[in-house]
């Protein structure tokens, strides 16, 4: 197999850094072959970008000229949705209908930030002296490293890019070393769209050599992290001593909430989604739930009969809802969670082990599992398992619920299940996190901000929040009086 080539500095060819495969997770078998990046590489690629986005050819460009770039881009997308969402699937293993949403969110997410650059705007602040006028301007910081995750490549990697670009700056994009091929991908986009060589380069690698050079290295302006919260302290930490700024959306443990006037039909659909959905790799996956004990029973049951279901299989069947994990130690760790669980006193209703179909022995497959008999100070209930298990309890009264609910290191997201608008609204108000959906569970919107609270993040990305936060505010004083500044003689 030849090796894929990368994108550095406007350029195809060959990493000079250690060689990677590439694996589909529903086999195991080998479908791509490259090189990751060197130090050197990652020098040549932030000294271009440091040029580039300094020409005035990128800097000095108006904003509509921008966005036509993005435009271009989106258009692009939606022309290749099909062959890009089938690579989406030989890269992670999500099943086909989930990655074409994820190509069809990137194309909106590109539509979506070329139209806020159009319209952003500066500020006129009111002076407190007629002899001044003030005003207030954005700017691009410069040089961004966006770091993204395995599950949704292109969809994360959209959410950074687009904005920084669009924002007048250049991006090194470093993708999760699982998942190369969609960000290789996005730059081939991005050269046909016509933006500038050197303003994006995507060099794949592991984080703790590649990501790590490009975080640490002086012209770097800001790092944009999605992943784990243990990489994204030791980035803020970096961030932190070079004194420049760090958007984070990092891990979850999100309680969903079923009250007994809900529509436990709907609720419990909602949870099956939430949780099992993207076999459950997701930072906002509604892992822990909480449910009034009224209805407890019934609810759980029904949330168990839906479980099993659900079926497990190749990315490419039109019936698959749930494809393989990522890779077998991750499979393997997500066991390893399952049966701590047991040993902390936790009955497996549903899962709880690899499917049995042979046909699916060589994939990094898990069963959905639901978990009952624990309580939230169980292991499982308070570390991230990125998986599809979900940990049921019961709760009998409100001041309960939201003391159970936040407590928790993470604060991602939520989602309460109630025919009761003003209750469940004032019970979000009173959950400890960033997103909170009523009655809906993972429905996004690219113009609404998303973000996290707590060990889930720092910062904000979607919305009009979502460009500035890749630039920086300058004031500008203009002396309208003609006169100088006395104060000697």
């Amino acid at each position: 197999m030849d090796l894929q080539p990368i994108f550095i500095a406007g350029r195809w060819r060959t990493g000079r850094g250690e060689e990677m495969v590439s694996r589909y997770p529903a086999d195991g078998r080998e479908i791509a072959r490259l090189n990751a990046a060197s130090l050197e590489d990652v020098e040549e690629a932030i000294g271009a970008a440091d040029r580039a986005w300094r020409d005035p050819q990128w800097r000095g460009r108006l904003p509509h000229e921008r966005a036509t770039i993005l435009y271009r881009v989106s258009e692009l997308i939606v022309a290749q949705q099909e062959e890009l969402a089938r690579l989406q699937s030989l890269d992670n293993g999500k099943p086909l209908a989930e990655t074409r949403g994820l190509v069809a969110s990137a194309a909106a997410t590109a539509r979506y930030f070329a139209a806020a650059c159009e319209v952003l705007e500066g500020e006129l602040p009111t002076p407190r002296s007629a002899a001044v006028m003030t005003l207030s301007e954005y700017e691009p910081l410069g040089v961004v490293a966006a770091i993204t995750p395995w599950n949704s490549p292109i969809a994360s990697e959209m959410q950074k890019v687009a904005p920084a670009l669009a924002a007048g700056n250049a991006v090194i994009l470093k993708p999760a070393e699982a998942t190369p091929l969609m960000a290789l991908k996005l730059a081939e986009l991005f050269e046909q769209a016509g933006l500038p060589a050197g303003l994006l380069s995507v060099l794949p690698g592991k984080g703790s050599v590649v990501g790590e050079a490009i975080a640490r290295h002086h012209a770097v302006r800001k790092i944009s992290f999605t992943g784990g919260t243990r990489t994204g302290r030791h980035l803020a930490a970096i961030a932190a001593g070079r004194l420049i700024p760090t958007s984070l959306e990092l891990g979850g443990k999100s309680p969903t909430i079923v009250l007994a006037d809900a529509d436990l039909e709907q609720a419990a659909r909602g949870i099956s989604y939430g949780i099992y959905s993207s076999a459950g790799q997701a930072c906002i996956a509604g892992a822990r739930l909480f449910v009034q004990r009224e209805c407890y029973q019934a609810l759980v049951a029904r949330v168990a009969e839906l479980a099993r279901g659900l079926r497990v299989g190749s990315p490419f069947a039109a019936d698959t809802h749930l494809g393989p994990l990522i890779s077998p130690a991750h499979r393997a760790s997500v066991a390893a969670y399952v049966e701590l669980a047991k040993k902390e006193g936790g009955r497996v209703l549903v899962g709880g082990e690899a499917p049995a179909d042979s046909a699916l022995a060589n994939g990094s497959y898990y069963l959905p599992t639901l978990i009952e008999g624990l309580n939230n100070q169980a292991q499982v209930c308070q570390e991230e398992i990125f998986g599809p298990v979900l940990v049921a309890m019961p709760f009998d009264d409100e001041e309960e619920l939201i003391a159970l609910a936040n407590d928790s290191v993470y604060g991602l997201a939520a989602g309460i299940w109630s025919r009761d608008f003003p209750r469940a609204l004032r019970l979000a108000r009173a959950l400890e996190v960033g997103t909170v959906w009523i009655n809906t569970y993972k429905t996004f919107s690219i113009s609404t901000p998303f973000g996290g609270f707590k060990d889930s993040g720092l910062g904000r990305e979607k919305g009009l929040q979502g460009i500035k936060a890749y630039m920086q505010q300058k004031s500008i004083y203009l002396g309208l009086s003609g006169q100088s500044n006395l104060w000697s003689d």
